[in-house]
């Protein structure tokens, strides 16, 4: 198989950011966290060193809810009815987010807090 043009894939990419803001409401809410980010990142006016980690955990909780969806939906479409095994997939896929989470909650309260206190 032939791969695309280049810009071809990088439309196919932003389409798939784009289904996921239209259709995910945990990724609408994880970037209304990014932007309410982005605002502190320029009122607080952080180092260079701190808004790369705050860009670095936030890109990291925006990627693990699209591959915690992309598992979710080939699981659904590879068995459709409830099935435990697939329960534990799902579960331990959005595990995987809940831990991002976490780490950008630290991550954020340790460069923030010596900007706000």
């Amino acid at each position: 198989m032939r791969k695309p043009a280049i810009h071809k894939s990088f439309f196919n990419a932003f389409h798939g950011i784009f289904l996921m803001i239209k259709s995910e409401r945990n990724f609408q809410l994880e970037l209304l966290a990014f932007f309410i980010n982005l605002a502190l990142i320029l009122y607080l006016k952080l180092s260079s060193i701190d808004i790369m980690l705050v860009f670095i955990v936030s890109f990291g909780v925006l990627s693990a809810e699209i591959f915690n969806t992309a598992i979710e939906k080939i699981c659904d479409i590879i068995h459709p009815e409830y099935d435990k095994r697939i329960g534990f997939i799902k579960d331990i896929s959005a595990g995987a987010v809940i831990l991002m989470v976490i780490v950008s909650v630290v991550v954020g309260t340790l460069v923030y807090w010596k900007y706000i206190f």
